[in-house]
């Protein structure tokens, strides 16, 4: 026997006057998804670990589900490291000038300055040093320092809190930046 194919019933609501036919489902081709580009990391060496943000420090310290960390190091750790530690308090602006030209040139060159930020005696050692002895604020330059230092290493924060690490904790705050940078300088050894 012959069927006829159906024809869709037809549903009248109160939208309005006439027959209402259901939406034929209709399957659309998925379009492929846009792939996100990444930019290119050094490449880790053996006994280091690698996390978000391109995170090269040896020390195991895990990430929150932002992809955020702590530092490596307390802000107390800073007595850890008696040399850089004494230097950040009587010298600052020397610490702040080698802390920020290791990280300038990690950042741009992906690998370890061979002279470890040098002697500290530069325009930013100089610039730091005048703005302390003037106005006693050399302290403002060094939250910029804290911030890129962060960025580079996944850690959590902000600018609020790194103002006032800056601010009442200076010396500690310079050692423990100096500390997070050398965990990676010294990840380039293994």
């Amino acid at each position: 026997m012959y069927q006829q194919p159906q024809q869709p019933q037809a549903v009248y609501s109160e939208k309005g006057p006439g027959p209402q036919y259901p939406t034929p489902q209709v399957a659309y081709a998925q379009q492929p998804q846009p792939q996100m580009v990444q930019m290119q990391q050094p490449q880790p060496t053996m006994g280091m670990t690698v996390g978000p943000g391109g995170n090269r420090n040896a020390k195991n310290v895990p990430f929150n589900p932002n992809g955020k960390r702590d530092w490596s190091n307390g802000i107390c750790d800073c007595f850890d490291d008696c040399g850089t530690c004494l230097m950040a308090w009587f010298c600052p602006c020397m610490v702040y000038a080698q802390v920020k030209q290791r990280l300038e040139y990690l950042n741009q060159r992906g690998i370890p300055d061979p002279e470890r930020g040098g002697s500290g005696c530069n325009g930013d050692c100089m610039v730091h040093g005048l703005l302390s002895a003037c106005l006693g604020i050399g302290w403002v330059l060094q939250i910029s320092n804290r911030g890129s230092v962060r960025h580079r290493y996944s850690i959590e924060g902000g600018g609020c809190g790194d103002c006032c690490t800056v601010c009442w904790c200076s010396p500690c705050q310079l050692t423990q930046e100096s500390r997070e940078i050398e965990l990676e300088e010294r990840s380039f050894m293994h």
